[in-house]
C-alpha cells in the first residue's frame, strides 16, 4: 500500500513537471523598453501641460531571450516599433488615432523570422502597429547594465535609426512630489517599472518627422512572457 502510495506521487509529480515543461516552451519570454516625448511618471500639473502637444511620438522594442513566434525560433532577435500619433499616447479623454508607424526588423534575422518578428510585434502592440508605413532591417540589441533589468539602465539600439537609453528614476526627478505613473506602457508587460530617458530619438524615414526628445521621466523598461502563436 505504501510502496503504491508513492509510486502514484511520482507519478503525479512527474506529470506536474512534464506540463510545466510543455507549458515552457509553448511561452515566449523577452526584455522590453519604450520612451515617448511627454512624461509618463508625472504630476497632474505636468501632465495637464503636456496632453494634446506632446508624447505622440514614441519607441519602443522587444528583445526575445526565449521562444519562437509562428515556428520560427527567435531566441536573442529584436524588433523595434515608432509610431506617430494624432494626440498624446495614453489620453484617457481623447483618442490617439490615427497611427503612423515604422517596425524596425532585426537584421540579423533569415527571411522566415522577419516575418515572425514583425507578427509578434503586431500582436503585442496591437493597433499601434496596424498601419506600418515602412520596414527596416537594421541590428538591434537591448541591453541592460549588469544584464539586471531592475537597475534600470538600459539602452536599446536599431542600428543607426532608433535609439533609447534609461537610467532609474531618483529623488532628484520628482519636482513637485506629487509624482505618480499617469500613462501606462505602450504594451502588455509580465514586469513594468518606469524610468528617466537620458536619450529617445528616431532619424529614420516614414514618419514625416524625426526626433530627438532626452532627459525625461518617459520612459518605460519591463519584461514579458506571453503564449506563442
Amino acid at each position: 500500500m505504501h510502496r503504491a502510495f508513492v509510486l502514484a506521487a511520482v507519478l503525479l509529480a512527474a506529470a506536474a513537471l512534464g506540463s510545466a515543461a510543455e507549458l515552457s516552451t509553448h511561452n515566449i519570454y523577452g526584455n522590453y523598453v519604450e520612451a515617448r516625448t511627454a512624461d509618463v511618471y508625472t504630476g497632474p500639473c505636468f501632465a495637464n501641460s503636456e496632453v494634446g502637444l506632446t508624447g505622440n511620438l514614441a519607441v519602443f522594442g522587444w528583445k526575445i531571450t526565449k521562444g519562437a513566434w509562428q515556428g520560427a525560433n527567435l531566441d536573442g532577435l529584436g524588433v523595434v516599433g515608432v509610431v506617430r500619433a494624432h494626440h498624446t499616447l495614453g489620453d484617457v479623454y481623447e483618442s490617439a488615432y490615427p497611427v503612423k508607424s515604422v517596425i524596425i526588423v532585426d537584421s540579423r534575422a533569415d527571411a522566415e523570422q522577419r516575418l515572425a518578428l514583425q507578427s509578434f510585434a503586431k500582436h503585442m502592440a496591437g493597433d499601434l502597429l496596424q498601419d506600418v508605413v515602412q520596414v527596416d532591417y537594421q541590428p538591434i540589441d537591448l541591453t541592460f547594465a549588469n544584464g539586471d533589468v531592475h537597475s534600470m539602465r538600459a539602452t536599446l539600439t536599431a542600428g543607426d535609426l532608433a535609439r533609447i537609453s534609461t537610467r532609474a528614476l531618483k529623488e532628484g526627478d520628482q519636482i513637485c512630489h506629487n509624482e505618480e505613473v499617469w500613462y501606462r506602457p505602450l504594451t502588455k508587460l509580465d514586469h513594468a517599472m518606469p524610468a528617466y530617458a537620458l536619450a529617445n530619438q528616431f532619424e529614420g524615414q516614414g514618419l514625416g518627422t524625426t526626433w530627438s526628445s532626452p532627459d525625461k521621466r518617459s520612459s518605460f523598461i519591463g519584461s514579458f512572457v506571453t503564449a506563442s502563436e
